[in-house]
């Protein structure tokens, strides 16, 4: 089977949702380098990238690095990343660690009608100069173009359950 074809239970939309969004006009910050260059060698979450030991690289583009000053003083960035080669027209699909299918919302799989994904990274090193940014770990192929970044902050984005 390839890792397009849908498995039992699966329901794709009957279009692809890039064919009927609106231009909300995002634009895209930068690029993640990895080692990664195929999905089938990439880890399934941030957990498994961090088992690897693999560091990673955000690179922001030149035009948007003066937003990098006073990244230097945080430890942790939430990273929002653009997941390309994911297919978008799945709305119910059946991972394998599941028992059965579930909708798309109830899941992190890339993929999803935006195919955005969302990881807290440890900063390693910040060179504003560059644009580049040394993290610990990321889950996605090399080249995975960037949405933005944050800094986390432990006060705000610490949940207590």
């Amino acid at each position: 089977m390839s890792e397009f074809e849908k498995r039992e239970g699966e329901i794709a939309l009957s279009a692809d949702p890039a064919d009927f969004a609106d231009d909300c006009k995002v634009v895209f910050i930068g690029k993640i380098n990895t080692s990664w260059k195929t999905r089938a060698e990439c880890p399934k979450n941030l957990v498994q990238a961090r088992q690897r030991g693999i560091k990673a690289t955000i690179e922001i583009d030149e035009f948007w690095r003066a937003g990098l000053a006073g990244l230097e003083d945080r430890s942790h960035l939430i990273v929002l990343y653009w997941m390309h080669q994911a297919r978008r027209d799945l709305i119910v699909q059946n991972p394998r660690h599941r028992n059965e299918p579930v909708g798309v919302f109830a899941l992190r799989s890339p993929v999803r009608p935006n195919p955005i994904a969302l990881s807290i990274v440890k900063i390693l090193g910040v060179d504003q100069a560059t644009g580049k940014i040394d993290i610990d770990a990321i889950d996605c192929l090399d080249g995975t173009p960037v949405v933005d970044i944050k800094p986390w902050l432990g006060t705000i984005d610490s949940v207590q359950i």
